[in-house]
């Protein structure tokens, strides 16, 4: 296997919920640990966060999440958004569907100047997802 980028997601007590609810938008299978688990919880706080979680899915997407220790908040290094891109219309509509319960629509996922469908939203942790559809998708 050559080199993979993709995106690793920091939390502040919710990594679990949030990487269970990526499984069920986009399927796939996830392993979690928490910091009791890996023998890592030097607080009592941090015994049922997630350390690490790791959903590798059907489509090849690969994504990492976990829970900042108590004692180290959760850092806001940048602005940053996770892109989905492709042109099976059906599947990235599905993925924006789930993505959004709960979350905020920025940018409604309809036909752009340069032909694809494009929207962007906020799911309901708080993360930004960029959906572009490419080709003659209607929007």
């Amino acid at each position: 296997m050559g080199s993979k980028l993709n995106p690793y997601l920091q939390f502040d007590g919710n990594a679990r919920e949030a990487i269970e609810f990526y499984r069920d938008v986009f399927g796939g299978e996830l392993t979690t640990s928490s910091y009791a688990e890996g023998n890592m919880a030097q607080n009592p706080a941090d015994t049922d966060r997630l350390m690490h979680g790791q959903l590798e899915t059907p489509a090849g997407f690969t994504l990492m999440a976990s829970d900042s220790p108590t004692d180290m908040p959760a850092d806001k290094p940048g602005a940053f958004s996770v892109s989905l891109s492709g042109d099976d219309e059906t599947e990235l509509r599905g993925y924006w569907d789930k993505l959004a319960e709960g979350g905020t629509v920025t940018m409604p996922l309809e036909k752009a100047p340069w032909g694809d469908s494009f929207g962007m939203l906020n799911d309901r942790f708080g993360v930004p997802w960029m959906v572009n559809i490419a080709g003659n998708a209607q929007g």
